[in-house]
This record gives C-alpha cells, structure tokens and sequence, in this order.
C-alpha cells in the first residue's frame, strides 16, 4: 500500500474528500473533475492538487516548507537527572525516524512528503509496521485513496482504498499527521477551501499564456462596408486572418479589402491590470501556505531582497509558522509511536538549529553567548561542529575571565581586581600580596637616613 512519493498521488489530481461546487454546470468537463476529486471554481478552472502545483507560487510554497523540514531530522532524546536532555542515538525511534523510516525512502524524503501531504490535503499517513511495541517502518500512504471514520465503538478507523478493494485500518496501525483543524478526525485542506484563490490564478495565467501565444493580437470583427459577403467569402477571410495570428506574425502587416475596417474585441493587458493580479495572487497563495512572499522571491513594491528586516522577517516565520509545525509533528510522533510508558522517558525533536547551519555568524555569535554565560562548554559546541573534543572543554565558564562554574569563589578563581593586585604586589618584590609588610619593609628602609634616628633608637 506504499506511495513513494506524493506525485505518484497527483496522478489522480486531488482528494476525494472535494466535491462539485453548487451552480456547476453539469458538463462534460466538471463530471470529470468530480470523479477525480476535484472543483471548478467560479473562473471556470479545474482545481486540484496537480493544477495547484502547476501555480509557480504554491509549488515555491510546498517545495520550500517541506524540504526545509526534510533538512532538519528529527532525533530521540530522553531528560537526563539534572534536568537538561541527552541524545538517545541508541534508541529505535532514532533509527526510525532519523535514519530509515522504511526500506524505499531516506528520512529526508519521508518528512519532505508528510509535510508536503499536508499543504497539499491537510493530511499525511503513514502505515506502521511493527514487532511487538516497537514500530519498525512507517510507509506512506496516499492521502487520495484514504477515508477516516468511525465504528460502532466510536472508534478512529481508517478506510484505504487499495487496488480495487477497500481496507479496514484500525488507528493503531496508522500514523496520521493534521493540519489545521476544527476538532475533526482530518486535517482541512488549503486547496479545497481556497479554490476560488487558487483558480483565479490559474484564469490569470491562462489568460497571460493565450495573449502571447496569439503574439499579443486581439480579436475582434471586421467591418465589410455595404457589400455582403457569402459564406463561402467569410470562411476565406477567416483562414486568411488565422495564417496571420501567432508570435512569428507579431508585427507584419495584413492587407485589408476596400471599405474593411477592424474593430478590436478584447483589451489588452494593461486594461485588465493581467500583471497587477498576477502580483496579488502570489502574495494570496503565500496566505493560505503559511508563507512569506519574500521567501520564495517575491518582494512587494519598495521591500528589498536583504538587510536586517528581511532577518527579522525570517526569524518572525520561524517563530510563528515553522517552529507550531515541527511542535505538532512532533507531538503526533510521541502520541503514536512510543508505548505509554515510553513516553515520560523519550521524545522525538526536530534539530531546530539546522536552519542556522549556513550562517557561520550567527553559530559564532550564539556559542560565544552559551560559552561566556555557562550554558554550553566547549566539547558541546565543538560537537556541533563535527570537531573532536579537547581535555578541559568539557568544563562550564562564565565571562569573568572564563572562570569554571565549580571555582567561583575559591583562591584558584580571582577576579580581575584581585588579579591585578597580585601582580602589583609581585611587582614590588611584597610575598603573599601582604601590604601592612609592605609599609613596614619601606619604613625600615628609611629610618637613620638625613640624620634621623636609627629604627633601634
């Protein structure tokens, strides 16, 4: 029941959870999109999960969002006595869901397809094979085919529709990732709910698509004065005029007949504002992928590409939209994969920090602030690095000179004042730094000098 990647499901253009729109016109056109799982919106397009990525924006939208996931990884760790958390590299879920999740797919692409699945269909699934209570494989399954309901027993069930027959899958054998949702068993989906978005654009580019192929030539009538033409004259005309129509005719000159004269049908591009609502419906898809325009290149009138804004944006998406769906992926893993008494013990946790991996500055400003403040030692960030470790980095510091957190205090960890006056004492030839010995040794030094009376006297 395996699907190895979501355009093998966009082979059959959507969910079949969409329907017909009412006031559809029974057609031809729109039975086929009904049996597909597919709408036609009010612009007259066929929308589904295979017309939606044909749009440049959702495909830069979808492409983006789940590659960068896919890139993070996803490991097991488990809260170590002191409060902190420690790797569990040991552990099968890391196998799982770090290493292979199934035989046919890295851990890159399995999560690169969840979260593509669930833009997509608001859904992602994913059957679990497992040995005892330990979950050995996770495959996914295509949201298309997948029906979710409940028993009897008001229990989830999950009803896949597998070559020809239907099978029951009870919730336990399935790992079903959501999107948004109102409460529901399924997750709802940007293309169904956004079809009128989505198929307005798609209108937009046919319309840019037909312009220029036509070579930017608009139709319209041909005005023959007072002679009458007969049929056999208008359907010359009409094939003199069709040689004349496509990009290698832009430009030339057709003859027209004495008394014929053109009238123009339809406007030109600037007159419908074609490129003004091209613009707009990028930034709408960015709106209901969860996207900031700027990230897949598209920067609004007067916003440059860089500089500090355009960082804090970022950070901003990443906060707001990123980090909430690594949180429900993540808590969806823990729920569905681990045993009950697993789950006090480990969690599974996207590498969060991946996204800095290319920003050599902001790594160095971020351990220079973990090592000068006691939260990270040297080992740990050299770890991070792919370097070995060195003896004595294992050891906190704070900034006081980088004093290790155990000595603060103690005699081996002076302070910079204190260190000072140690060398000032040193400087004067005083042992122990004492300075009452000091005073005395200058005393002594002077006494019996100019006449003055001896230190004995």
């Amino acid at each position: 029941m395996a699907w190895g990647w979501v355009g093998s499901a966009l082979s059959y253009f959507g969910s079949a959870s969409s329907g017909k729109l009412s006031g559809a016109p029974e057609d031809e056109p729109t039975r086929k999109a009904i049996a597909y799982g597919s709408a036609i919106d009010s612009a007259g397009q066929v929308v589904n999960q295979k017309t939606t990525l044909g749009l440049p924006t959702a495909w830069a939208c979808i492409s983006l969002k789940s590659e960068l996931v896919g890139s993070m990884g996803c490991g097991a760790y488990s809260k170590s006595p002191g409060g902190g958390r420690q790797s569990r590299d040991d552990h099968w879920l890391y196998e799982l869901l770090h290493e292979e999740p199934n035989r046919d797919q890295t851990a890159a692409e399995f999560w690169a397809g969840q979260v593509a699945a669930m833009d997509l269909w608001g859904n992602a699934y994913a059957e679990k094979e497992t040995l005892g209570q330990r979950v050995t494989a996770l495959t996914p399954l295509r949201p298309d085919l997948m029906q979710v309901t409940r028993n009897r027993q008001n229990e989830r069930v999950y009803l896949y529709a597998d070559r020809g027959k239907v099978e029951e899958l009870p919730a336990d054998k399935v790992f079903h990732l959501r999107g948004i949702t109102l409460g529901g068993d399924v997750g709802l989906s940007a293309i169904e709910y956004g079809r009128r978005t989505l198929g307005g654009a798609m209108a937009a580019n046919k319309t840019a698509a037909d312009t220029f192929r036509a070579g930017l030539q608009a139709a319209g009538f041909m005005e023959t004065g007072s002679a009458k033409l007969l049929p056999e004259q208008r359907a010359d005309l009409l094939e003199i005029f069709d040689a004349w129509v496509g990009e290698a005719m832009r430009g030339r000159i057709v003859p027209l007949e004495k008394d014929f004269k053109w009238h123009p049908l339809k406007m030109n591009p600037a007159e419908v504002q074609l490129l003004e609502s091209r613009a707009w419906d990028v930034e709408e898809i960015c709106r209901w992928f969860g996207m900031l325009p700027i990230l897949i290149g598209h920067a609004a009138k007067g916003q440059t590409m860089w500089g500090s804004g355009i960082e804090q944006l970022l950070l901003g998406w990443q906060t707001l939209r990123l980090n909430p769906l690594l949180r429900r992926i993540e808590q969806a893993a823990k729920k569905q994969l681990l045993p009950i008494a697993e789950r006090k013990k480990v969690y599974p946790e996207f590498n969060r920090e991946a996204v800095m991996a290319t920003d050599s500055a902001g790594r160095a400003a971020l351990y220079s602030a973990f090592g000068q403040n006691g939260v990270m030692d040297r080992n740990e960030m050299r770890s991070r690095e792919n370097l070995d470790h060195r003896p004595g980095g294992e050891y906190l510091t704070v900034q006081s000179n980088l004093v290790r957190l155990d000595q603060l205090g103690m005699a081996g960890a002076a302070s910079s004042e204190q260190q000072l006056r140690s060398a000032l004492m040193g400087m004067l030839g005083v042992e122990g730094g004492d300075i009452e010995a000091l005073i005395a040794a200058k005393v002594q030094s002077m006494m019996g000098h100019n006449g003055g009376p001896r230190l004995e006297d």
